[in-house]
């Protein structure tokens, strides 16, 4: 799992995503206009042994493509790492940086994209790109038993690499929607609302919902 995530970070496959990583880590925003930002593709990161996988949209322009690390360093990541705190997963309810201590345990953290992208929206091309990213992790992570997608786009890409991978996913498709589930045999497929500031500040997604989710995860993955 190392090597691969090695092999994330030097990814330049994609011309208008390298080239806005790149724009955003020399222009900066101004709170952290004293921050060295990170500018390439972000690794996903927690316990290789997980019978859980979060599966994400992107990197977020002065979040992750600022500190490194999946969803550390906005408010969207305050929200997942505070949940996961308190359902078990993670020994903190914070990440700020890749040295702050934060372990997470029987939990893996990923996202569809690598790249942060423009207007936080990849095109169809750039998710194609990087879906042997998560493709080549699901190959690693032989104890899975639950994939938590974060919103329509993480729900849709997951279940486009699933049935690639020869897992039969009924029809009509599972349609997204918070905590909604489809068994697809091996795995179990939870959706979520995405952790953005528009969901969670408009009351779209409340704690006690997200909570919800990751008790439930946490629950199929020990009964399954």
């Amino acid at each position: 799992m190392e090597a691969l995530q090695k092999r994330v970070t030097e990814c330049r496959q994609c011309p208008r995503l390298v080239e806005w990583r790149e724009r955003v880590a020399l222009e900066k925003r101004a709170a952290y206009r004293d921050d060295t930002y990170w500018g390439r593709p972000v690794p996903a990161f927690g316990d290789p042994l997980a019978r859980v996988l979060v599966v994400g949209l992107a990197p977020a322009a002065h979040g992750a493509n600022r500190t490194g690390r999946m969803f550390t360093g906005d408010r969207s990541g305050d929200w997942l790492f505070g949940a996961l705190h308190r359902a078990g997963f993670a020994n903190q309810p914070h990440s700020v940086g890749p040295a702050d201590g934060l372990r997470l345990t029987d939990i893996f953290v990923s996202a569809a994209v690598r790249c942060a992208p423009p207007a936080n929206k990849p095109t169809s091309a750039e998710r194609d790109a990087c879906s042997h990213w998560l493709d080549a992790e699901l190959d690693l992570l032989s104890r899975l038993r639950v994939i938590v997608a974060l919103g329509a786009f993480a729900h849709a890409q997951t279940l486009q690499i699933l049935t690639a991978r020869g897992i039969a996913v009924r029809k009509p498709r599972p349609r997204f929607g918070h905590g909604a589930e489809a068994d697809l045999g091996a795995i179990t497929l939870i959706s979520s609302y995405h952790p953005s500031q528009q969901n969670t500040f408009t009351g779209k997604l409340t704690e006690t919902m997200f909570d919800a989710i990751w008790t439930r995860a946490r629950h199929v993955a020990e009964t399954n």
